[in-house]
């Protein structure tokens, strides 16, 4: 027997919490397409990103570690997908949408370019007179514009919610400006949670890549209150050595007790305040999914050694330096030789600002490509 849209949605209604988005009460998408037979219009979105050019490109771009330095490390795509694991957790435990969270999730780094922030940096500072270059923004024109896959419209036509959510994603390291999408007022729960299982995802998974690259060390993290806790709960001996095993168990303990903490106390914020509606989420000054200020406390120290300690090695400071060379002449030279760039780019010609297409372009690579781009137009020696 098959399960049709209308019975999800009717299950979403008795099943979901009153605070969570339904999609049956989505403002719906800019094209008004015929909905679904058996999928809601969520549902929908989180598919049309999974088939998307710029997801499948995440696989190869940097999250903290360039693709060059080896197999093992985080990229975008599995960093994406932890953070889709983690916020369909916590969308599940709080009665949240699931399906939205996950569309969000799915969605908001497409629009990074290669190399991490210090290529979202370089970019930003080559766009710094025309218009500046922001991953969020670029998420939206890839969701909205880049994307060409359907004959009556550019774009993939995503639900509003989706792309508020997209527009309204922060972190420790971000801050979008939603100027379309309510400004003034917070984004639905589900965004909120996608926000929040970004920073789980990231934080948890640079110490694991920190510690397995050998950059950070067991005893460089012996003053974090996290790290003590979560060793004197697995009843590890340090003093033995730290083994892959015993580096498995802290990281997925660490995932545990971040999500846990995160979920009990938006449910307290939730209870005291009894939150009722979507719109009473929408119309609080601040946003409700938040961590205990215990853990926050912990948080805090964490991502100040990871700053300190990950972010600003000397190792990654060179791949870091290495990545704003090579976009920044790759960049300049397309300016100068704009028939360089491959013809269906070149179509975009008189459409937007050569700045920006040139832009565009450089975002979409891998780091792979950008390096191949970089061997083939620089390197003598090297094809075209």
């Amino acid at each position: 027997m098959i399960l049709w849209r209308e019975e999800l949605e009717q299950q979403e209604a008795e099943r979901l919490a009153p605070y969570a988005m339904k999609s049956c009460d989505s403002r719906g998408r800019e094209f008004p397409e015929d909905e679904h037979g058996y999928r809601t219009s969520y549902q929908r979105d989180r598919d049309r990103i999974i088939h998307t050019t710029a997801f499948r490109r995440l696989e190869y771009k940097t999250q903290v570690f360039i693709i060059t330095e080896g197999d093992y490390y985080r990229t975008r795509l599995t960093h994406t997908i932890e953070v889709a694991q983690i916020g369909r957790t916590i969308a599940r435990a709080l009665r949240a949408n699931e399906d939205l969270t996950e569309a969000i999730c799915l969605a908001h780094d497409l629009g990074h370019g290669p190399f991490g922030h210090s290529g979202e940096e370089t970019l930003n500072q080559l766009m710094a007179d025309h218009g500046g270059f922001d991953h969020n923004h670029q998420s939206l024109r890839i969701v909205e514009l880049l994307e060409r896959r359907f004959p009556d419209f550019y774009g993939l036509n995503l639900s509003w919610e989706v792309r508020e959510g997209i527009m309204k994603h922060e972190s420790e390291y971000d801050r979008g400006l939603a100027l379309a999408f309510d400004p003034d007022r917070q984004g639905t729960l589900e965004c909120q949670i996608v926000n929040a299982a970004d920073e789980i995802a990231y934080s948890t998974a640079d110490l694991d890549d920190g510690l397995r690259s050998g950059m950070i060390i067991p005893d460089q993290l012996s003053d974090l209150t996290l790290w003590r806790n979560v060793i004197e709960e697995l009843n590890i001996d340090l003093s033995r050595g730290f083994t892959e095993m015993d580096r498995h168990r802290v990281i997925r303990r660490l995932v545990g007790k971040e999500v846990t903490d995160l979920v009990h106390a938006t449910n307290d914020v939730l209870q005291s305040g009894k939150i009722q509606s979507v719109d009473e989420v929408r119309s609080l000054s601040s946003n409700i999914v938040t961590h205990s200020e215990a853990m926050q406390a912990k948080n805090r120290e964490l991502k100040d050694f990871l700053y300190n300690n990950l972010y600003r090695h000397w190792r990654v400071l060179r791949m870091a330096s290495k990545a704003n060379r090579f976009l920044t002449q790759l960049f300049q030279l397309y300016l100068e030789e704009p028939r360089l760039l491959p013809g269906q780019t070149q179509a975009r010609l008189g459409d937007e600002t050569l700045h920006r297409i040139v832009c565009d372009y450089i975002a979409g690579m891998t780091d792979r490509y950008a390096l191949q781009e970089y061997q083939k137009l620089f390197d003598p020696m090297e094809s075209v």
